[in-house]
């Protein structure tokens, strides 16, 4: 379960030459929104890109808006950074992980870990993937949380520093929500 023990080779500007191609590795962080439950559709979509490759990190409480059988690709979480890393010279899951990926897509990002990532609380394994991102990578995150959290003066201020770290907002849609509200 060695992320970086993956073959390394580069990427080819053209589709017949000789030279080996990397596929594109990105990494989904799924939070505790229940626009979570979609994570199965989300991989779906993106394994259909050709030349991508895809893991995810979950937090917790996202497990529970879906099942872990029906998504097709590697699936971190907690306990994974725990039961990797025995040693000093054990890797380290979550330094691995953003070794790994060329992009990083969090959706949905709920409320809890957007106040979390803007505030530099890394507390579980996603967070920690994110505080230590190489920022020379793209970082892109979908906000998904109640519209009354959505238009909470906090919130905005909170999109605002993930923005000011260099991520990228994928932004919210208005539709009728899980709760029967309508909104963002």
């Amino acid at each position: 379960m060695e992320p970086s023990s993956l073959p390394e080779s580069t990427f080819s500007v053209e589709e017949n030459s000789p030279v080996p191609q990397r596929k594109r590795r990105v990494l989904v962080g799924v939070t505790g929104s229940v626009a979570a439950l979609k994570l199965p559709l989300l991989i779906d979509e993106l394994l259909k890109i050709p030349g991508l490759e895809v893991k995810v990190v979950t937090t917790e409480r996202a497990k529970h808006f879906y099942n872990a059988q029906e998504v097709p690709v590697t699936l971190y979480s907690d306990e994974d950074e725990w039961q990797l890393w025995k040693g000093r010279s054990d890797p380290v899951l979550h330094i691995e992980l953003r070794r790994w990926a060329d992009l990083m897509l969090v959706a949905p990002l709920d409320a809890n870990t957007l106040a979390k990532l803007a505030n530099g609380i890394c507390d579980n394994l996603l967070t920690c993937v994110i505080r230590a991102w190489d920022l020379s990578k793209p970082l892109l995150f979908c906000p998904a949380m109640n519209t009354a959290m959505w238009e909470h003066p906090i919130t905005a201020q909170q999109v605002e520093q993930l923005k000011g770290f260099g991520y990228t907002e994928i932004p919210c849609v208005v539709k009728k929500l899980v709760c029967g509200d309508e909104g963002q």
